[in-house]
């Protein structure tokens, strides 16, 4: 489902229910490629890997890289922080 919202970037526009539904297929899938031996940071660039190159197929390599330069910032507000590794 897409929110609307006209001033956001268009990969900004998935509801937060959306989000939630996708992530949790996948941390399944990461669990999984763990249990089976794969490096869990081999897996996290694979899957931000894929998940470029589906958003480059879908909104071309101009809005992805908008995109994706905001992502620093993102990240220093702890967005993506759930727990700590180290």
């Amino acid at each position: 489902m897409i929110a609307a919202n006209a001033n956001a970037h268009p990969l900004e526009t998935l509801t937060s229910e959306d989000r939630r539904a996708a992530l949790l297929f996948v941390n399944e899938a990461f669990a999984e490629a763990i249990i089976a031996g794969i490096d869990a940071d081999s897996f996290a660039d694979a899957a931000i890997t894929a998940g470029l190159q589906e958003l480059v197929a879908a909104y071309g390599e101009d809005q992805v890289a908008a995109f994706v330069a905001r992502l620093p910032d993102r990240v220093r507000r702890g967005e993506f922080t759930f727990g700590s590794r180290h």
